[in-house]
């Protein structure tokens, strides 16, 4: 995980000055994404090992509360979302699921180096960012 996360800094500090044509506040999932159905909502053990693997993977971007002012995200274009903000937490588990799993530059996808189960724990760990 060390040299995920390492290679993860550089990939956002290499992208940090770029500007991207479709501004991150425009991403939006594709309607199937809502209809996945999130088989560990409400997990507690789920969301603890959500937030272990949002602490080593997306902190740096996000931040430590998830407002999206982590250190590497300070230099990207467009910023990291608040991921506490009504604007993700109105969203399908579905659709965030999609999110990190597809990405859209400067966002990273997971869907290589994370399983589906890894997948939904952040989703949970989202969740409870946002007070949900």
């Amino acid at each position: 995980m060390k040299m995920l996360t390492k290679f993860l800094l550089v990939f956002a500090f290499i992208f940090g000055g770029m500007q991207f044509m479709n501004a991150q506040s425009n991403w939006t999932a594709p309607a199937s994404a809502n209809k996945l159905q999130n088989p560990y909502k409400g997990n507690k053990t789920a969301t603890a090992e959500g937030k272990k693997l949002y602490n080593q993977l997306c902190v740096v971007c996000h931040g430590n509360k998830g407002k999206g002012d982590g250190l590497a995200g300070m230099n990207l274009k467009p910023r990291p979302a608040n991921l506490t903000s009504s604007k993700v937490q109105s969203q399908s588990d579905g659709a965030i699921f999609w999110k990190i799993t597809e990405g859209k530059p400067p966002m990273a996808s997971y869907k290589q180096a994370l399983t589906d189960q890894q997948r939904w724990q952040l989703v949970n760990y989202i969740r409870q960012l946002g007070g949900k």
